[in-house]
C-alpha cells in the first residue's frame, strides 16, 4: 500500500462538485452509462482495492466505457492506470447490476481477475491510496458496496442486482 499524499486530495465541495459535474456530463453524453469494476486478486489471495480523491472510500478498482471501447478494453485499461495491473489468465464475468445510486441508466459489470502489478502505484491527483489487502483485513472505509460484492463473489450471500 502506497501512503496518502494529503495535498492530492480534493476538498469536500470541490469532490461534490465535480462528481455532480461529471455525471451531468456523461448523462447528456451518452443515452445510458456503462462501467466495469473488477475484483482483482493476486498470487496470495489479496484483493486489490483504491482510494479516491474525488469520493469517499475503498472502492474495487474500475471506470467507465467509453464509446468505441469494447469493456474487456475498458477492464484492461482501468486495471492498468488505477494500479499497474495486468490480468493474469482469463478474467471471469461474474454479473452485471443496476447502478440506481448514479443514475437510472447506469449499469457496472464486475469481473473476478487474477492480476499482477507491474510497478506500485504512486498516489496521484485521482488516486490518493492503492494496494491489496487480505480479505479478513480490508482497510477502514471499504465502501458498503465493495463489501458487499466481495461477499457475494465469496458466496456468503446472496446475489443482488442492485449495485
Amino acid at each position: 500500500m502506497t501512503p496518502a499524499d494529503d495535498s492530492a486530495e480534493i476538498p469536500g465541495r470541490a469532490k461534490k462538485f465535480l462528481v455532480r459535474l461529471l455525471h451531468v456530463y456523461f448523462a447528456l453524453s451518452r443515452g445510458m452509462t456503462l462501467g466495469v469494476r473488477a475484483a482483482c486478486y493476486d498470487e496470495k489471495g489479496r484483493v486489490f482495492l483504491v482510494r479516491h480523491s474525488y469520493v469517499p472510500g475503498w472502492h474495487l478498482p474500475g471506470g467507465g466505457v467509453e464509446r468505441g471501447e469494447t469493456v474487456m478494453q475498458a477492464l484492461a485499461k482501468e486495471l492498468r492506470e488505477e494500479g499497474n495491473l495486468e490480468i493474469a489468465g482469463a478474467a471471469s464475468l461474474f454479473h452485471v447490476y443496476f447502478n440506481r445510486n448514479i443514475s437510472r441508466r447506469d449499469h457496472v459489470v464486475l469481473y473476478r481477475v487474477s492480476v499482477r502489478q507491474t510497478a506500485p502505484r504512486l498516489a496521484d491527483r485521482e488516486i490518493v491510496e492503492a494496494g491489496f489487502f487480505d480479505l479478513g483485513e480490508l482497510p477502514q472505509g471499504t465502501t458498503a458496496a465493495t463489501l458487499r460484492r466481495l461477499s457475494e463473489l465469496g458466496g456468503e450471500v446472496p446475489l443482488s442486482h442492485h449495485w
